[in-house]
């Protein structure tokens, strides 16, 4: 059900976060500035900030690794690449990230970090798989402000306030690591909006048009039970940063 309504896998979305196309952009350029020879996105999804860089970086080649939890997210990617014109110089593979481990110049993990464990555990393997004087694009969620206890059940069933770090804590992490803060940027309302929005878009249209299907009441029951965890949750509490982190040359 889920692949066929659209419910959960953002098939209206152009990134599985919030993010929107000129973040996108500008990370990637940040990115491709170096002239990276190899570029790995772990936690890829679709693999659309992947090919940016790649686009950005004409001399790079990369590679897209996810569990592919949404079943047609490392197809789209192929897809998209023999599009734009990128077959030829990406590949993407489904399995687990810590299968597929290798150093490379750029190294992106945008809402991925759960791949490597904690966010400090993610913190220390992905510094072993940037090249010196490489980059790291590191995006994850943190909080904005201390969640109460009702906010917290609210969430997602389980959710702790360990499962995220503030901002400055994430940053100390990081450097701890020995990685240096290049740029520290944070998603804005409106991309959580837009991302929360497109989510369920293709479900919530379904609904209207199919209100007296057998299964509409368990897609209701969905949508309703998702925008709760999003309003009444975490809105306004958790945010999303974009760290570009480099490694030391040596």
């Amino acid at each position: 059900m889920t692949d066929l309504f659209g419910f959960g896998a953002g098939a209206q979305l152009t990134f599985h976060g919030p993010l929107s196309g000129e973040r996108a952009d500008r990370l990637a350029a940040d990115l491709a500035a170096g002239r990276p020879a190899d570029v790995v996105d772990y936690g890829c999804g679709r693999g659309e900030l992947l090919l940016r860089v790649l686009e950005a970086a004409p001399g790079a080649n990369g590679v897209g690794i996810d569990i592919d939890i949404h079943g047609p997210d490392l197809a789209r990617g192929r897809e998209n690449a023999g599009k734009r014109g990128l077959s030829g110089r990406v590949s993407f593979i489904e399995g687990p990230a810590t299968d597929h481990t290798s150093p490379a110049d750029v190294v992106i993990s945008c809402g991925a970090y759960q791949a490597f464990g904690t966010v400090r555990e993610a913190l220390k393997a992905l510094r072993a798989l940037v090249k010196p004087a490489g980059l790291l694009l590191f995006g994850a969620e943190i909080w904005d402000r201390t969640p109460t206890d009702v906010q917290l059940a609210d969430m997602w069933p389980g959710m702790t306030i360990d499962d995220c770090l503030h901002l400055p804590d994430l940053v100390d992490a990081a450097t701890a690591e020995g990685f240096r803060p290049l740029r520290i940027q944070t998603a804005t309302r409106g991309e959580w909006e837009e991302f929360e929005s497109g989510l369920a878009a293709g479900a919530e249209e379904w609904l209207l048009a199919n209100g007296d299907h057998p299964a509409a009441g368990q897609v209701r029951a969905k949508l309703d039970a998702q925008r709760s965890i999003w309003l009444r949750g975490h809105r306004d509490v958790m945010g999303f940063v974009y760290l570009t982190l480099g490694a030391p040359r040596s």
